[in-house]
């Protein structure tokens, strides 16, 4: 069994083992592959593992029949053909669900950073204003509670209700939208609403949707215009949800308070785009996934995944 993996170097930059992939058959690494190499080094490969490496029709077509299984190290998957690659034969699994705590807990880092205001005073203080201030106190922004205010969540799968616990734990209101119906479990504090309510009434609106034709460009100029003055946005989801013109100009005219992103229409980031220069945007580079603890499970799902198909049961398909 040839097994190869094209972009292994951000799952894995060394802190972590490959043994559990090696013990399936031969395996060789490499940290990252241009589009020009795909075809080159995967070929005879097998078994296909991938992150944002791109695979095409064409380039499934340059590989069939030999391979047979494509791994994703992600949870999306639209780097993949999937269609084509499912006439092919062959069978494309992702890894669902590893980064629902790690993604939470940015969700809220960025929203502590941006109503507390943590780096401004943390700056002020090591610039010497605290020294020479003639109280034991001072702020240089209006500070936030956030008990009694409203988290708007835009898509309720783990992520979502994830969230929906952290803000519930903040004693925040919670409306939530979900194209189709969604469980609330034991979040009884949750408010299943149309769209257009829950960007009007949210002080904090957060993405958490799949990228689909109907969520591409969905965070528009039409429905940021819908929001309050004072809202603060986050997406750790995908960068297309984003009209990053439009929010960059709605944050450069006081149109919402802040934006936290940790991800981008085009990564790496282009000098060019309009966010990196917008008033009140904090942005960090697609990290919510990078935890130690995360990366690990993703490579443990992503070994469970392959023995499952050598095993003739294979999990988690998404073609």
């Amino acid at each position: 069994m040839k097994i190869v993996n094209l972009d292994g170097i951000t799952t894995n930059p060394g802190d972590l083992s490959w043994d559990g992939i090696s013990r399936f058959g031969d395996y060789t690494v490499y940290d990252r592959t241009s589009p020009e190499q795909i075809v080159d080094r995967a070929k005879g490969a097998n078994i296909l593992i991938v992150n944002k490496t791109v695979i095409t029709k064409d380039i499934l077509d340059s590989l069939a029949p030999e391979l047979e299984y494509i791994g994703l190290q992600s949870t999306g998957y639209n780097v993949v053909d999937c269609e084509h690659a499912r006439k092919l034969g062959i069978t494309v699994c992702n890894i669902p669900s590893y980064s629902t705590n790690a993604v939470a807990q940015l969700v809220f880092a960025f929203i502590l950073q941006i109503t507390n205001e943590v780096t401004l005073h943390s700056n002020a203080v090591m610039n010497g204003e605290w020294c020479s201030c003639p109280d034991f106190c001072f702020w240089k922004k209006p500070l936030t509670e956030l008990a009694g205010k409203t988290i708007g969540i835009i898509g309720f799968g783990a992520i979502g209700r994830k969230v929906a616990k952290l803000a519930d734990a903040f004693d925040m209101n919670i409306l939530a939208y979900a194209p189709r119906p969604k469980d609330k479990g034991d979040l009884k504090s949750v408010e299943f609403v149309a769209i257009d309510e829950l960007l009007k009434n949210s002080d904090i609106i957060t993405c958490h949707c799949p990228l689909t034709a109907e969520t591409t460009g969905l965070i528009n100029a039409e429905n940021i215009s819908k929001m309050k003055k004072t809202a603060i946005f986050i997406n750790t989801s995908r960068g297309p949800v984003v009209d990053e013109y439009a929010l960059a100009d709605a944050l450069n005219n006081g149109n919402i308070a802040a934006a936290g992103l940790d991800v981008l229409e085009t990564e790496p980031a282009k000098k060019e785009n309009p966010l990196l220069s917008a008033k009140n945007c904090y942005i960090t580079p697609h990290i919510a996934w990078a935890a130690k603890e995360t990366r690990a499970r993703l490579i443990k799902i992503l070994e469970e995944n392959i023995e499952a198909y050598l095993n003739d049961r294979p999990q988690n398909v998404v073609n």
